[in-house]
């Protein structure tokens, strides 16, 4: 559910004027500056009800919707037991609707903003690298498509080579990857058949599914030192029109693939007043592909640990239980290492997770993400 938030919160501070590419730097949050004019919403549409899905246009990119993402995130391991974690995720931002658009645009002119973040965490080592790009939606410097799929900004690239195969490269400092990707499992469908509810009004909703098992060749890179690497990656593909709820002030987000074929994605947003927001949610998907949603109130989280960033000074929850009873499903989360914090123009913690657990009494190992956000301070979405 997440990155939508999360794009509409660091470009929300972010002024057209100044985008270019950036690494490993933070931006302290003062009052929200406007990306451009008056941010307004107007002339795009609002996510009221299910849809049909189209395979592969729907892969690409929805404009006629103001925020959008495509979010990879993967556990590698190289022949000598050597973990490796990453992430790269690339977010669209409408700044115009199509149909106000100039008929005639200039190669400079661009009716949308790119973002994109790639981070590579060596977990046997425990140290993180992190980076960011901002680029206009013009002159080939970022974009999306959809047949054959491609989403890119600058020379972070994930593309469609060949049915339900993916190629994802990025680089930066040293610091790269490059991996095929190929789904084993197929397209979840989060919510009400893609329709993810974020709130109570009909149109604070996104379009929502995953790719929750994508296995994964290639190569890392640090430095000199190129690493051949193996492993299982996650994609989420989410668009909408809307922005956090009053009062709601961040999420924790986990994504886990678990070692009897099954996959579990939940998250709770949290509210100002320390409570979970009912519109929490999450999907149980089965080892033969069959989703279960999965209500607020059918799942907890509790917080085992916590971690205070000495970089940020956040205090972020660093383990956690999760049950699920009505799916007989118990499983403790635990960071690979504490401080995989990303101080971007917007501070966050994003890591791999290993998990152990039961699911019907029976053993189960897993890997994954989470994701927390709004612990440094609560979102600013005023544009």
């Amino acid at each position: 559910m997440k990155k939508v938030f999360i794009a509409l919160g660091i470009l929300s501070v972010i002024s057209i004027p100044f985008l270019s590419s950036c690494s490993n730097s933070s931006v302290e949050f003062g009052p929200a500056q406007p990306i451009f004019q008056t941010g307004s919403s107007a002339g795009f549409l609002k996510v009221e009800e299910p849809r049909a899905w189209v395979f592969p246009d729907d892969y690409g990119p929805h404009p006629e919707y103001q925020t959008e993402w495509w979010y990879y995130t993967g556990t590698l391991q190289s022949s000598d037991g050597s973990l490796y974690g990453y992430q790269l995720t690339f977010f669209r931002r409408g700044l115009v609707a199509p149909q106000d658009a100039e008929k005639t645009l200039s190669a400079w002119r661009s009716t949308d903003v790119f973002m994109a973040h790639f981070a590579l965490s060596d977990l046997s080592n425990k140290n993180q690298y992190s980076f960011e790009i901002f680029s206009r939606g013009s002159a080939g410097l970022a974009g999306s498509i959809s047949n054959p799929f491609q989403v890119w900004t600058e020379n972070w690239v994930v593309k469609e080579i060949g049915q339900d195969q993916f190629q994802l490269q990025a680089e930066m400092e040293g610091i790269e990857v490059d991996l095929v990707l190929s789904d084993i499992k197929g397209k979840t469908f989060h919510g009400d058949q893609g329709y993810s509810r974020k709130g109570l009004d009909r149109g604070n909703a996104s379009y929502y599914f995953s790719q929750s098992r994508l296995s994964a060749e290639g190569f890392i890179r640090k430095g000199d030192q190129r690493i051949a690497v193996t492993g299982q990656s996650w994609m989420d593909h989410e668009f909408s029109t809307s922005a956090l709820s009053s009062g709601q002030i961040g999420w924790d987000w986990f994504s886990i693939q678990l070692n009897d074929g099954s996959e579990l994605m939940i998250y709770q947003i949290r509210q100002e007043d320390g409570s979970i927001d009912p519109f929490s949610s999450g999907t149980f998907i089965t080892d033969e592909g069959r989703a279960i949603p999965l209500l607020a109130d059918q799942f907890d989280i509790e917080i085992l640990k916590n971690w205070e960033s000495p970089r940020s000074g956040a205090v972020y929850p660093s383990a956690w239980k999760i049950d699920i009873p009505g799916l007989n499903i118990k499983l403790e989360v635990i960071p690979y290492f504490n401080d995989q914090e990303l101080l971007l123009s917007f501070t966050y913690w994003e890591g791999a997770v290993n998990a152990v657990g039961f699911i019907d009494d029976l053993p189960v190992r897993g890997k994954g993400y989470v994701e927390l956000t709004g612990y440094l301070r609560a979102f600013n979405l005023d544009f």
